[in-house]
């Protein structure tokens, strides 16, 4: 059963027949119990889509279905979803418990109730003992699992969230978004997700509608963007990518890319194609063997090193574990392609 459905949905702004679609022409699903993510760069429709799944804003076109339900043209007090936005928006004069149990108030729930669902809630999270603390004594990641609570206490059949994390350092980052999910495959809750995070979208979801200029370029689940692109936005935007073009010869399966020779195992039709090239898909011989390259400059990242080389078919970058030994600046060396992380696109005009 499908929590979320969106048929043919369209958004804009303003009365003019003229104005640009904010969404344009959307149709998803969202499985119950699943999280899953709208991934996008800035504008491209993904908290516009998001508020429509609120309420907060009201479809142009089209249909939107929750629950088995047409709540079109319902608002938010009238659909089962709660938002946690960027902004953690909580009330400084309030107690952490008193923040939480604000919506159960605002619902007519008795205190008691409210107050005996908070706490269970807060416990949930991670801030048992913490109800009597204001915010102001809380660090970030405590604020955000204190917004996070309030939005559960509602128990929304759709829990939605507005780039949650972008307020953390990269470290409450991680544990917060494992946080997140751990809690979502606890509890069995339908989530919305936006972000602009690629990593946070791969750890997190269930499923990934990928938007780019108020359409969906392309959904399924991580591993499937990943892997297999249908465009050059999507392999960018999944992950990075350096794109090469190549020649697929007569039989097929083998390409080549200037000196290099890769081989697809699926057959392919005869002529231009672009190749989508993730980093770890190079592998590092002698100069002697397959595409020589000369080292430009290397990063440290912790892990792995960033090598950023020179070569007949244009600049690429690939990464390097920092045990492995490391090419000098100046140094030649000889590339191969290994057959995961390569994916051939169609060739660009």
């Amino acid at each position: 059963m499908s929590s979320v459905k969106f048929v043919n949905v369209k958004k804009r702004y303003g009365a003019s027949d003229a104005a640009p679609w904010a969404v344009n022409d959307v149709s998803f699903e969202i499985p119950q119990g699943t999280l899953t993510t709208l991934l996008g760069p800035s504008g491209c429709g993904k908290t516009t889509t998001l508020r429509m799944i609120a309420g907060l804003e009201f479809a142009t076109e089209g249909q939107i279905w929750m629950g088995g339900d047409n709540v079109t043209h319902l608002g938010p007090a009238q659909r089962a979803v709660s938002m946690m936005f960027q902004s953690y928006a909580l009330f400084p004069h309030l107690r952490v418990l008193d923040n939480v149990m604000y919506g159960l108030r605002m619902s007519g729930v008795p205190h008691a109730q409210a107050a005996q669902r908070a706490m269970q809630t807060l416990t949930n999270v991670g801030l048992k003992s913490m109800e009597h603390r204001w915010p102001s004594e809380l660090s970030g990641g405590q604020q955000q699992r204190v917004a996070l609570a309030r939005a559960l206490v509602l128990e929304p059949a759709v829990l939605l969230f507005d780039e949650p994390l972008s307020n953390l350092d990269a470290r409450l980052r991680r544990e917060m978004r494992e946080e997140i999910r751990e809690i979502q495959q606890r509890l069995g809750l339908t989530v919305a997700y936006v972000t602009h995070d690629q990593s946070e979208a791969l750890a997190v979801s269930d499923h990934v509608l990928v938007m780019n200029e108020g359409r969906i370029a392309q959904h399924g689940t991580p591993r499937a963007l990943y892997d297999h692109p249908n465009s050059h936005f999507v392999a960018n935007f999944m992950g990075e990518a350096v794109m090469l073009k190549a020649q697929v010869q007569a039989d097929g399966h083998e390409l080549k890319l200037g000196p290099l020779t890769w081989h697809s195992p699926q057959p392919l039709k005869p002529g231009s194609v672009e190749l989508a090239i993730r980093p770890e898909a190079w592998q590092i011989n002698d100069a002697s063997q397959g595409l020589p390259a000369k080292v430009l400059k290397h990063a440290f990242l912790g892990p792995f090193y960033e090598v950023t080389l020179e070569c007949e078919v244009g600049r690429l970058w690939l990464q390097m574990s920092n045990r492995d030994p490391l090419p000098q600046v100046g140094d030649v060396i000889g590339l191969t392609l290994g057959q995961v992380g390569v994916m051939v696109l169609p060739a660009q005009p």
